[in-house]
């Protein structure tokens, strides 16, 4: 490890800054939705890979990232993931077609897959234990204000200039950050575990091309096509996991998912973000087409919603130690569920935004709730040895989530409805809305299967 006086302002500032950009990635193209699908002269089923193509990236990448900065050092690999998200976002700025944007967005979130687990990494490491929880904590805030200000500045970016400088605001962050993390951020190394690149190569194809087949199904594409590549895709995901189960070093290790908590929160958590993230892409594009908002706002119109992590999370800690995770984490997501059920019943009678206000923050304080409450459990289901491998695997339960959950929300909308009339538009709305309640439901189904932490440490105990 590289010795270094550390400065702790600068260290939490610059490490903070690599998560926040790339949690705002994912977030402020949702309320540019709509200017680039009538700038590009696209569907909504092509609309979609705006986000996916940057969720999936970072899902693919992450866990080969994580390895690539133990071995080659945490802060060499953290700015060279801001130099390729820099040059993906260049790069999205200037594309023409939605091939390129798609493209680009993968360069993008191929960059992005590094700066949060390695940013974490570098404070970790470099704090002391005493300011250790306090510190997280501030880079923890700093990444959430993402999901806070991220549509409400998209919106508000869109609306006095284009949408093209949703990207171009990352580059001279993004170069600042580079030069300064070079001067400012110790550099450390993990455990040098090899990287098996077929093991790689089967997780990126498996995980892109189930999703591809999925968003595809909606243009009505060669259905004989679809299904060979579907089936591909999980042949690949089927091989991925017969090595995992035989490999003395597994990029993956499958013994994890034997934990009860492990397994039951992570599909809690992919079902949790499925559905947020099937709301967040279609209600920006529900107030700007239906109650004739403009890009700003839309973005302004989801703060009820987002704005509650601010509030509620820092409750919802105290409430799982004392509670248990289970059980917040099962009121968070019927809140949640209900949230967005009220919303679509709301969008059925064609209700003004203000009669949505309260379902925002209902929703929004579900997952306020869940989500730390799921993220604890997965990390304490582990030895503390294990928790880099956990929050990479957990994470990408997070993201796969989200890109399903905005796949499975754009085939119900093609299903129950169209773009070409308002009608048909509310009517696909309200069964998105219906269906990422149902998401939500069954996520909460998920965490009810959680053991409390004493009745989890008794069983272990008595293993």
């Amino acid at each position: 490890m590289e010795k270094r006086q550390v400065h702790s302002g600068w260290l939490i500032t610059l490490t903070s800054l690599g998560f926040f950009m790339a949690m705002m990635d994912s977030m402020i193209v949702t309320t540019a939705s709509t200017a680039i699908k009538m700038d590009f002269h696209i569907s909504v089923a092509s609309l979609q890979w705006a986000l996916n193509a940057y969720n999936v990236a970072i899902a693919a990448v992450l866990l080969v990232g994580v390895a690539l900065g133990d071995r080659f050092g945490r802060r060499r690999v953290y700015n060279l993931g801001i130099l390729v998200f820099t040059i993906g976002s260049i790069l999205c700025a200037l594309a023409t077609q939605m091939p390129f944007l798609i493209i680009a967005r993968i360069i993008e979130g191929a960059g992005a897959s590094v700066m949060t687990p390695m940013s974490m990494a570098i404070l970790t490491n470099a704090i002391p234990n005493e300011q250790r929880g306090k510190s997280l904590g501030i880079w923890s805030g700093i990444g959430g204000l993402a999901l806070i200000v991220g549509p409400a500045l998209g919106g508000l970016i869109v609306a006095e200039l284009t949408w093209q400088w949703i990207f171009w605001i990352n580059v001279p962050i993004g170069l600042a950050v580079i030069i300064l993390s070079a001067h400012f951020l110790p550099e450390s190394t993990g455990p040098a575990a090899s990287i098996n690149w077929l093991d790689v190569s089967l997780s990126m194809f498996a995980m892109t091309v189930i999703i591809w087949a999925l968003s595809e199904s909606t243009t009505g594409s060669n259905w004989l096509m679809l299904g060979s590549v579907f089936i591909l895709g999980l042949a690949a995901g089927m091989w991925f996991i017969k090595r995992q189960r035989v490999s003395s070093a597994p990029l993956v290790s499958l013994r994890l998912f034997r934990n009860r908590n492990f397994l039951a929160g992570n599909l809690a958590t992919f079902l949790a973000y499925a559905a947020m993230y099937g709301v967040v892409f279609f209600l920006p594009q529900y107030l700007q087409v239906v109650l004739r908002a403009n890009t700003l706002q839309a973005g302004l119109a989801l703060l009820p919603w987002t704005g509650t992590l601010v509030i509620v999370a820092p409750f919802a800690g105290k409430a799982v130690d004392h509670f248990g995770a289970g059980r917040v984490a099962i009121l968070g997501l019927f809140c949640q569920g209900f949230g967005y059920l009220m919303i679509g019943e709301l969008a059925a009678y064609q209700q003004a935004y203000i009669a949505m206000v309260v379902p925002l923050a209902i929703a929004g304080t579900g997952l306020s709730m869940a989500g730390p409450a799921l993220q604890k459990v997965v990390l304490g289901a582990v030895t503390s040895t294990e928790v880099g491998q956990v929050s990479g695997v957990y994470n990408v339960f997070r993201l796969l989530g989200g890109a399903v959950g905005t796949t499975i929300a754009v085939m119900v909308f093609t299903l129950a409805g169209n773009t070409q009339t308002t009608t048909m538009y509310i009517s696909g709305f309200c069964m998105v809305m219906l269906t990422t309640a149902l998401l939500s439901v069954i996520g909460a189904g998920c965490a009810w299967l959680l053991r409390t932490p004493e009745a989890h440490r008794t069983k272990q105990k008595s293993v």
